[in-house]
């Protein structure tokens, strides 16, 4: 049986070149990341034993490495072929996989130029996220009092640990008062996306989705916009103010954990799972099992 805490699973984990004992893997507790939020890291998700689109997501990690000023030890190859690697040799087919790259303990301060930068893998087991007949109802959505900061305040392009400690924040309220997510406004009071996928709006046909000025461009995000466009349907980026929702019919959330989620609610306002929606939906499962 699976342990409730990652820390004590049985398995293998690609750390700093090796592979290693899942129970092994530790760092100190003055790690640079731990204090500073000097990490970067990526969410994959593997369909039939192959993780779909794994170079575009190491190609972003790298990025996200370079805008933390972190020159990873390894190759773009080198990471592939462990996530790969990690697959088999932790038998897993349908998973989860998270590469991440930190800076360790060496030094101990904001100026952190000579701690070694450290890359390691882990990979789990990961079914849907949600079934297809829990996501056909809807999720419900909070609107978070927290906003995504402004370009010129954080690195807001990277997927950066950092970044994330107010999605933590937004999430926990919205659990605790019975939904599923919340929304996040940016630093203009415009509609940005939830705490960890991207979002989409559906009118007369059409999509509408924020455009990520000060946000991730999803990997999934812009997949799925490849798929409406396959269908026909016209897909436009632009600035969507909060009083818009009132008039969109339906609404979607997009990436690796949540892949196409419709939604029901978010805050006062009511949206169906339109046809749109759920050809999206079926379309992206069969893409990354490669039915499509």
């Amino acid at each position: 049986m699976t342990s409730s805490s990652f820390a004590d699973r049985d398995g293998t984990i690609w750390m700093n070149g090796e592979y290693k004992d899942w129970k092994a893997c530790d760092v100190h507790v003055l790690t640079h990341a731990m204090h500073y939020g000097s990490s970067v890291f990526e969410g994959q998700r593997a369909y039939n034993g192959k993780i779909f689109k794994l170079e575009e997501h190491t190609e972003r990690l790298f990025a996200s490495a370079d805008t933390l000023d972190m020159t990873v030890p390894f190759s773009q190859q080198e990471i592939n072929d462990a996530c790969n690697e990690l697959l088999e040799k932790n038998n897993l087919v349908d998973a989860y996989c998270r590469p991440v790259i930190w800076r360790g303990s060496e030094m101990m301060g904001v100026s952190a130029q000579h701690n070694r930068i450290n890359a390691a893998i882990a990979v789990w087991e990961w079914p849907s996220y949600f079934s297809p007949e829990a996501r056909l109802k809807g999720l419900r959505l909070n609107i978070s009092d927290w906003r995504r900061p402004a370009p010129d305040t954080a690195p807001v392009h990277a997927k950066a640990a950092g970044l994330y400690m107010i999605c933590t924040l937004s999430k926990h309220a919205a659990e605790a008062k019975g939904y599923d997510d919340s929304l996040m406004f940016d630093y203009r009071g415009q509609v940005a996306e939830a705490t960890g996928a991207n979002i989409f709006f559906v009118k007369d046909g059409e999509i509408h989705t924020p455009t990520p000025d000060c946000f991730l461009d999803g990997i999934t995000r812009r997949t799925v916009m490849d798929l409406a466009k396959r269908r026909g349907i016209k897909v436009t980026e632009r600035a969507i103010m909060p009083e818009e929702m009132e008039g969109f019919e339906q609404a979607f959330l997009t990436g690796t954990a949540a892949e196409v989620s419709p939604l029901a609610e978010i805050g006062q306002h009511n949206f169906e799972v339109g046809e749109i929606t759920k050809q999206l939906m079926f379309d992206y499962d069969a893409l990354v099992r490669g039915e499509l």
